[in-house]
């Protein structure tokens, strides 16, 4: 999981509604994704067009949407990740580089989720409403070094950012009975 949902996974509980299901795969293994989504239509999106998966767009825009054939619902995002081998690659600034083994965590029942610190690092680009509610929800949830990976990568992507101020602060309480993940980061 990616996005909203992934920060629900790493919180433990739903505190908001969701408009859609993102996930992230590497780019180099979507083929197996999309062989496994053959009953639906796939579409490559960006920069507010909709294209067909065999359009020259595939190479140029991260974004695949899944659509229900019967319905004309939307029901999955796809983030197509840059990555080399097991390290993943941010596709806003290609010197930001995570091992997979630190980049994903999982729930007690052991479905996988992207690090929360990453997640809010692609929040930081719109901060909508949502994201900063998502955003000072997770903050007291995080380690210290979650909350330092993602203040510099904040500070490195988008300087003056105004969650900058909230990360300034020394670790931030967490909430009473609030544990972080399990997986190490």
């Amino acid at each position: 999981m990616a996005a909203g949902w992934a920060l629900e996974l790493f919180r433990g509980e739903v505190t908001r509604d969701h408009e859609d299901l993102e996930i992230a795969v590497p780019a180099g293994q979507f083929g197996p994704v999309r062989a496994a989504l053959a009953g639906f239509d796939l579409e490559v999106v960006g920069s507010g067009h909709r294209w067909p998966l065999d359009s020259p767009a595939f190479g140029v825009m991260h974004q695949t949407w899944v659509r229900d054939r019967a319905t004309g619902t939307y029901r999955l995002d796809i983030f197509r990740e840059p990555h080399d081998c097991d390290t993943w690659i941010c596709r806003h600034d290609h010197s930001i580089r995570r091992p997979y083994e630190q980049l994903i965590a999982h729930t007690p029942d052991g479905i996988p989720y992207l690090a929360p610190e990453v997640v809010l690092l692609f929040k930081a680009r719109h901060a909508r409403p949502k994201d900063h509610a998502d955003f000072t929800g997770v903050l007291p949830l995080l380690g210290p070094d979650r909350q330092a990976w993602l203040r510099a990568m904040l500070a490195r992507l988008h300087p003056g950012h105004r969650w900058l101020t909230y990360l300034q602060q020394p670790q931030l309480p967490r909430r009473e009975g609030a544990q972080e993940a399990q997986h190490p980061v």
